[in-house]
């Protein structure tokens, strides 16, 4: 398989925004997500899971601050549950919500950041999930340094009528246009799970070793924090767990884990790297999540590996 362009373009179809505005809007929001959103500031932001009481993830959003709103990145083609959820909570409070029409594009890889200054997009250093309004192709974008990219890439909320100019002037700067599957090599690799490949209501937050990611351990209530709690002093102990695995031939999602003869996980993402070889994500049952643990997919040998997947020493 051919090396990862130095500067991929990928449209994230399933991935949609939605404003929340209002005066109270980041203690609204604060009581419901879970991580700490009231304390950002204009420009800041967060990731964070939206759960039901008995713990399950609804969706992840990305939460960004903006002066007069916040706009939430919603992944997994979840945005009208997530406005039907929020709405659901709102009861009194004075937020109103908005879809907007935003497409969203992710840049990765290591000459992201230049492909775009070249494009014109005046971007400094940015902190995990830090945003800035930039211009490219003469339009606004928002270029946002985004934390569940493989290699922090970006990911732009550009309007949808100005799409194809701002793509044209990134691979005009030499941003190669790439598919979601071509990307997923690289979250595979970097142990990248998406919410709607890897991540369902099925799901806990736990189960997915995205914790210290999207969960504040200092903030107060919100809604599913008794389950997280619960789990945490119980020294976050889940029946499975999101690994990698070292496949010997390729695999595909929805592929069973075995061991023994019997079902110990399902595959969710596959690939074939260039570095490793056939790889995957799956959860797989805690029996066999410890690093090194023999299992099989579709009859073949696999071993499990802790993510991210690192080179052999």
């Amino acid at each position: 398989m051919a090396e990862a362009p130095a500067a991929a373009l990928v449209a994230l179809a399933d991935r949609a925004v939605l404003t929340v505005t209002g005066p109270p809007r980041l203690k609204f929001l604060h009581s419901i997500l879970s991580n700490d959103v009231q304390a950002l500031k204009p420009g800041q932001g967060c990731r964070a899971a939206l759960m039901d009481v008995k713990g399950r993830l609804l969706a992840f959003v990305r939460v960004l601050v903006e002066p007069d709103a916040v706009r939430l990145e919603v992944a997994g083609g979840r945005r009208d549950a997530v406005e039907q959820a929020l709405a659901h909570y709102r009861v009194a409070t004075p937020v109103r919500f908005e879809q907007q029409t935003d497409v969203v594009l992710a840049v990765v890889g290591p000459e992201a950041h230049a492909v775009l200054g070249r494009a014109g997009a005046d971007v400094p250093t940015l902190g995990p999930e830090a945003h800035v309004l930039a211009r490219i192709a003469g339009g606004p974008v928002r270029v946002v340094r985004a934390g569940d990219l493989p290699g922090d890439g970006f990911v732009l909320h550009v309007p949808a009528g100005a799409v194809e100019p701002v793509a044209a002037a990134l691979r005009a700067e030499g941003a190669f246009p790439a598919t979601v599957e071509s990307l997923d090599v690289q979250r595979v690799e970097a142990g990248r799970p998406w919410y709607g490949p890897d991540v369902t209501e099925e799901n806990l937050l736990h189960e997915t070793g995205l914790l210290g990611e999207y969960h504040s351990a200092t903030k107060g209530c919100y809604v599913g924090q008794e389950v997280v709690a619960r789990l945490e002093g119980r020294g976050g102990h889940v029946n499975k767990l999101l690994r990698g695995l070292k496949l010997s031939s390729p695999a595909a999602a929805g592929d069973a884990v075995t061991a023994g003869g019997k079902e110990v996980g399902r595959v969710t993402t596959a690939a074939v790297s260039s570095r490793f070889g056939p790889v995957a994500l799956a959860y797989v049952h805690r029996s066999r999540a410890e690093p090194g643990s023999a299992v099989e997919v579709g009859g073949a040998p696999a071993k499990v590996v802790d993510l991210p997947f690192a080179e052999p020493r």
